[in-house]
């Protein structure tokens, strides 16, 4: 942390949990802004998430179209589940990988972590690169609904530049490869 940014901390005076669900947890707390004032903060507590997007040898990528009840779409999405608690990353990755799409893969690559939006959960979401792929059997969760498509990988980029895919951990995953792949990133 920079030392200018020292002056931006907000300390928490006290914790409400509002709700404790099977997914998420709302909380209220009330925090010492960096001036001393008093305020609220209001957000969606998780365990985290991981997602992978598989990538196979004819350079073809695996998505999952899957109904999302907030936004009250369809919408692509590479693979993707919860962190169950002491669970790391990459198992969840695996898991969903074959739960979801019926893969098993020779090599993981970590793709970084992100923030899917900072302003209301502390979600930390782990993105890894699926290689060298091998059918596995598939197997959802109860409640689990969605297709699977495999999509030549130039056709998802293109997806995602035109917005057709709007799913920011698949949007992040697509152009991180694009780069790798392009050699904009060392």
């Amino acid at each position: 942390m920079e030392n200018e940014d020292l002056f931006l901390i907000e300390k928490e005076a006290e914790a409400h949990l509002l709700y404790d669900g099977r997914i998420i947890k709302l909380r209220v707390d009330d925090v010492t802004l960096p001036d001393g004032k008093p305020s609220k903060r209001e957000y969606v507590s998780h365990n985290g998430g991981a997602a992978i997007l598989a990538v196979d040898d004819e350079d073809f990528v695996y998505l999952v179209r899957q109904f999302r009840y907030p936004y009250r779409e369809v919408i692509y999405e590479i693979p993707a589940g919860k962190l169950e608690v002491g669970e790391e990353a990459i198992v969840t990755a695996e898991r969903e990988l074959e739960e979801e799409v019926g893969l098993n893969a020779d090599e993981i690559i970590p793709y970084g972590m992100l923030y899917p939006s900072p302003g209301y959960t502390n979600e930390n979401l782990y993105i890894f690169l699926a290689k060298g792929l091998k059918q596995a059997k598939a197997h959802l969760d109860d409640e689990e609904f969605l297709n699977v498509h495999r999509l030549p990988y130039e056709q998802v980029l293109t997806m995602v530049m035109n917005g057709q895919i709007r799913d920011a951990k698949t949007c992040y995953a697509i152009l991180r490869f694009a780069a790798e792949r392009h050699e904009l990133c060392h």
